[in-house]
Formats: C-alpha cells, structure tokens, sequence
C-alpha cells in the first residue's frame, strides 16, 4: 500500500512552485487545486512530477500551501480534509516540496512516508526523496529551447477570448489586494451546466476564484465550489521572500540515492 501511494503521488508531484503561467482562460487555470472552466468536474490533485513547465527566476520564495476540502452529503453530513505541503523556490527556479502522506481515513498514516520532490533545472536533474528511510530517486533530463521568464517578463493575468464566445462561462476581474503581504490580482469563473446536459433536472452553477501574484508568478488562493464535489480552497501562507538555502535543493549526502537518465525536453 505504501509504495502505491508513493508511486501515486510522484506521478503527479511538482510545478505549483514554479508558478504557472496563465493559459488560455487566466490564471485559474490547471495547477492550483482544480482544472479550468471547461473542466468543471476536476478535483484537487496536487502537483506534477519531472522537469517543471517553465522555470521562474528571480522571484524566491519559502512558503506552505493549505488545503481544505468540504464536501456535503445527501444526508447533511459533512466529509472534510486537509493537507499541507511546504514549498520553497530559489532565484534560480530550483523548486522543493515537502509533505507527509495522508491516507485520509483509508489506512494509518503511522508508517506512511515523509517525501521531498526537487527540481533543479539548472543541473537539469529532479528528485524523488523519502525522508523517513533515506532514500530517492534522481532522473537527469536535457533541457530543450525557451521557457525561463525573469521575474518582470511578463505581466498579469490574462482573460481568454472563450468567456465571450460561451454563454454558460462568465468570467470578471476581482481587482487588486494585498494577501500575506503580497500584492494579488483576483478573478472569478462561472461555469454553468444547463440542465439536461449531464442528466441534471436544474442548472448546475461552479464556481472558480483565484489570486494571483505578478511578483511570485504564482497562485496565493483559490478556491473552487461545485455543488457535485464540495468546496475546495487552496492558500498559501506564511510566505518569505528571502533566498532559501541551497542545500534545500540538494539530496542529503546520507540518503541512498538510484539514478536513471531522461530524453531531452523543452521547457517551453
């Protein structure tokens, strides 16, 4: 059971940290908690696993992201869950996070491993770390063309053309504000599912909010509400802007440590 999990959790861990770029639709949009307006039945998932997406420099950061997910029952019954994960990210777009399996109820977290996931694209190497046995995995990737963006290179978010072209999206700006003690830009989708359309007898509104800071190209809160799933709000706290130390992207010289070699990606 325990090498499932972590089996599931490594093919799914890693880029929140790099602080993905608007897509088509703003930055609400994919890595943060849930999937983007056309995707209304996406649940929190976490985080991607390998090289990361892009690579954002000069915007270092160490922080935690809270997760909190309520979902009501047809019975009035109330399921919550909640997970922290610890991120850092330096200067040079190395990531680290951290975080201890939660079983949520399915099993004891007793002997469930303490797992660290780096990315260093400078070295062009990740790795997959078990803190509680002092072991991991390193893989090793060729970096392809493009994809680094300093810190200004690129301004904030973006709305897409499809809330115009769709009746059932309506999307607005939330304005600016000041979240720990980070200036934020804010955005709201609605998605409506008219009725019928997944045998539904009423329209089913869900609705997805996110703030987003141009300084750390990266989500602070989101929160999404769908009357099938709950409500899942994602946040980052207790956020430093100090350059975290180096070794946090390094493996510990005692872990037992197996190596493979990926193919050439592109970071773009």
């Amino acid at each position: 059971m325990k090498a499932l999990v972590v089996v599931m959790l490594a093919a799914g861990l890693g880029a929140l940290a790099q602080g993905p770029p608007p897509g088509p639709g703003g930055p609400g949009r994919g890595r943060m908690g849930f999937g983007g307006p056309g995707d209304p039945g996406a649940r929190f998932i976490g985080f991607e696993a390998g090289m990361p997406g892009r690579v954002v420099k000069n915007a270092p950061y160490a922080a935690e992201l809270v997760t909190e997910s309520v979902q009501t029952l047809a019975d009035g019954n109330h399921l919550r869950q909640t997970s922290t994960v610890k991120v850092y990210r330096d200067s040079e777009g190395r990531t680290r996070r951290e975080q201890s399996v939660n079983l949520n109820g399915l099993g004891s977290n007793a002997n469930m491993p303490h797992l660290v996931f780096i990315n260093d694209p400078v070295a062009g190497v990740n790795y997959s770390l078990n803190a509680r046995d002092h072991t991991g995995a390193k893989s090793s990737w060729r970096q392809g063309g493009g994809g680094r963006m300093g810190k200004n290179e690129r301004g904030g978010p973006q709305f897409g053309r499809r809330g115009a072209q769709d009746g059932n999206l309506k999307t607005e700006s939330l304005g600016r504000q000041t979240m720990e003690g980070v200036q934020v830009e804010g955005r709201r989708v609605t998605t409506t599912i008219p009725a019928g359309q997944i045998g539904n007898d009423q329209p089913l509104q869900i609705v997805a909010e996110t703030w987003y800071s141009p300084d750390l190209q990266t989500m602070v809160l989101s929160k999404r509400s769908d009357p099938r799933s709950g409500e899942t709000v994602t946040r980052m706290t207790n956020i430093s802007r100090t350059e975290p130390a180096r070794t946090l992207f390094e493996a510990p010289a005692d872990y037992t440590i197996t190596e493979s070699q990926g193919r050439m990606r592109s970071t773009r």
